[in-house]
């Protein structure tokens, strides 16, 4: 089981597909990676060998931002921009789009389920 950056790569998938499990790493960046390692991306995971593996570990620390250290920053960059209540910072406070996406309709996935308005208004002519 290769283990690079704190993730257990899957053994079964080719280099530059597995890299990508590592958070911070996407395809092309991965296929950086392999090059400036010496390592065929195409090979798969199993049949590595060790010194592949410390190469790969060794390139993936030289550029840096991966894993713990990349969610750390993004985090700090939140909380920066929300303490200086910038208009992205309220946006995440408030848990709507930063992106300036429109909120009418839509950006579910954001601010989460419907609030049922119309049960509401049912439960109220009820009871009169």
């Amino acid at each position: 089981m290769a283990r690079i950056a704190g993730v257990d790569l899957p053994p079964n998938k080719r280099l530059w597909v597995g890299l990508t499990s590592i958070y911070g790493i996407g395809q092309p960046r991965a296929k950086v990676i392999a090059e400036k390692a010496n390592v065929d991306f195409s090979k798969k995971i199993k049949d590595l060998t060790e010194e592949e593996l410390t190469r790969l570990r060794a390139a993936i620390e030289a550029e840096g931002g991966v894993e713990g250290d990349l969610r750390k920053d993004i985090q700090m960059n939140i909380r920066r921009l929300i303490e200086i209540q910038a208009y992205r910072g309220l946006r995440h406070r408030r848990s709507l789009p930063v992106r300036g996406q429109r909120t009418h309709t839509n950006a579910r996935t954001r601010k989460g389920p419907r609030k049922g308005a119309v049960a509401a208004k049912k439960k109220t002519m009820a009871r009169k």
